[in-house]
């Protein structure tokens, strides 16, 4: 037991044998609620707790808000928290947002993971994150999870979502992972089921943040027919890599869609100075 512990436990005893009456057993078991409470606090414990919540061994090093959470990086993230939350609470709760690029290796995954793990460790915010890149999914292998079941699974065999979501000790943080191979997800995500999916993700919580990991635009058609369920959208692009020629094909093919902005990532920087600065707050956070 703590000094301080102890100290508060005194206090309590002190304070019942002054105001109480001789017999003070019934007093001493009302005390008792109170010291746990306390006990409990300073235990540290996960902000989600039960059977269910999955222990996450991030050793990824490009998940930098969980290995280096003091990294110049990470509070290059949570400035992007910042500019989400403040951007989707403008009119109502834009909870549902997806994240893509126009190309794949632009890495939109690490930017929906490193944005939902800052999220997520938010007082005020649940967080899901759902993998819909049927293709190439890769959420449950950054977070070193073995996947049972998935979104795939509530698709295609009718399983509720609350047997395929995941709940982990990060934050308030749960993951819907891709899970069942789908053969064709164009024809599965274009279908009436996942839109009620999507509403009812939206509306079972009223509080959470549902991100979701789309495939890169310009090779699969399915990610402009997710873009029009969603509230908004974040399009990632890696310097360097996707042509300006697909990086605006791409843009225009969401142009029905409300993009949030743009993050521009992976640029070359030799210090986290006004350079690096000027790419973020002019690529990131323009309304329209």
């Amino acid at each position: 037991m703590s000094r301080l512990e102890e100290a508060l436990e005194k206090a309590m005893a002190k304070r019942q044998s002054i105001h109480a009456p001789t017999d003070t057993k019934g007093d001493t078991d009302k005390v008792r609620p109170i010291i746990a409470r306390k006990k409990e606090l300073f235990k540290g414990k996960s902000s989600v707790s039960g059977k269910n919540v999955r222990h996450i061994n991030i050793t990824n090093p490009y998940l930098v808000t969980a290995t280096d959470p003091d990294s110049p990086v990470s509070e290059e993230y949570r400035k992007l928290k910042s500019m989400v939350v403040k951007l989707t609470k403008m009119d109502d709760f834009n909870n549902t947002i997806l994240i893509t690029s126009a190309l794949g290796g632009e890495g939109k995954s690490l930017t929906a993971l490193n944005l939902a793990i800052t999220l997520a460790h938010e007082y005020d915010h649940t967080v899901l994150l759902v993998d819909v890149d049927f293709r190439q999914p890769s959420v449950h292998k950054y977070l070193n999870i073995d996947v049972e079941a998935g979104l795939g699974d509530c698709l295609l065999e009718g399983i509720d979502l609350s047997e395929a979501i995941i709940k982990t000790d990060i934050g308030k943080l749960s993951i819907l992972p891709a899970g069942k191979h789908i053969t064709n997800p164009v024809e599965i995500l274009l279908s009436e089921r996942m839109k009620e999916i999507v509403t009812e993700l939206k509306e079972r919580y009223t509080d959470r943040y549902i991100i979701f990991d789309a495939p890169p635009v310009l090779p699969f058609a399915e990610t402009h027919h997710l873009a029009s369920l969603v509230d908004g959208v974040i399009f990632v692009i890696k310097e360097g890599h996707a042509p300006v020629k697909s990086i605006n094909e791409s843009i225009n093919m969401l142009k029905d869609s409300k993009i949030l902005g743009i993050v521009y990532n992976n640029a070359y920087v030799d210090r986290f100075d006004g350079r690096y600065y000027y790419y973020y707050k002019n690529s990131y956070g323009e309304r329209e």
